[in-house]
C-alpha cells in the first residue's frame, strides 16, 4: 500500500486528465440533434462507459496492451486518428447528412467520448502506472474508490448540460460544432504528436 497522499495525488491527476469540464462543450455539440431520451441515454452510457474502461485497466490494461504487442504510444496515435477522423466529419457536416445522422446516435458515448476523450491513452496509462507501484486488496481498493469517485464527478458535470443546452440556438450549435470541430482537430494531432515521439524518440 502506497502513502494516504499519493492515492490522493492519483485522484487529482486522473480528475485533470478526464477532464470533465473541458468535455462539456464537445458533449454539447454531440448530443445537440438528440432527443432528450437519446440524449439522456448517451450521457448515462457516456459515464457507464468510462467507468467501465478505466476499471478494465486497471485490472487488465497492461496484460491486454502486452498480450496485443501495443505500446500505450501506439494506443495514443491510433485514439488520435479517431479523433481527427470525428473532427473531420464534424466539419463537413450539415443538416441531414451522415456525419449529423451519426451523431444523433448514442453510439457517440463510446466513440469519440469515452475512447479516446474521456478515457484516453493518458488515462488508461497513469492507472496503469499507479496499479503496479504496490499490492494487495486495500491498494486496490483505494485505487477503484478513487476512480468510481471521478466517474461521480463527471456523473455530476453532466447533470449540467440541460440548463446549457436550453440557451443553444440551432445556429450557434452549427457554429459550435464546426469550432469544436477545429479543436478536436487540434487535439487529435497533440495525441498522435505525442505518440509519435514516444515511438520514434529521435523525432523528440
Amino acid at each position: 500500500m502506497l502513502p494516504f497522499t499519493d492515492y490522493a495525488k492519483f485522484f487529482i491527476s486522473l480528475l485533470a486528465i478526464v477532464d470533465p469540464l473541458g468535455a462539456i462543450p464537445l458533449v454539447l455539440v454531440l448530443t445537440a440533434h438528440q432527443t432528450a431520451i437519446k440524449k439522456q441515454a448517451t450521457l448515462r452510457l457516456t459515464v457507464i462507459s468510462v467507468l467501465a474502461v478505466l476499471l478494465v485497466s486497471l485490472v487488465l490494461g497492461e496484460w491486454i496492451l502486452w498480450l496485443l504487442g501495443i505500446s500505450i504510444d501506439a494506443f495514443r496515435c491510433a485514439g488520435g486518428l479517431i479523433l481527427l477522423l470525428m473532427s473531420i466529419a464534424m466539419l463537413q457536416s450539415h443538416k441531414g447528412s451522415a456525419p449529423d445522422q451519426i451523431l444523433e446516435d448514442e453510439s457517440v458515448a463510446l466513440v469519440p467520448l469515452t475512447m479516446p476523450l474521456l478515457a484516453g491513452p493518458g488515462a488508461i496509462s497513469t492507472i496503469i502506472v499507479y496499479a503496479h507501484q504496490a499490492h494487495g486488496f486495500l491498494h486496490y481498493g483505494l485505487i477503484i474508490c478513487a476512480i468510481t469517485l471521478v466517474c461521480f464527478v463527471l456523473w455530476l458535470t453532466l447533470l449540467a448540460m440541460p440548463w446549457l443546452a436550453k440557451h443553444l440556438t440551432p445556429k450557434s450549435i452549427s457554429m459550435s460544432t464546426r469550432v469544436m470541430g477545429i479543436l478536436l482537430a487540434a487535439i487529435a494531432i497533440e495525441f498522435m504528436a505525442k505518440g509519435l515521439k514516444g515511438l520514434f524518440p529521435l523525432l523528440a
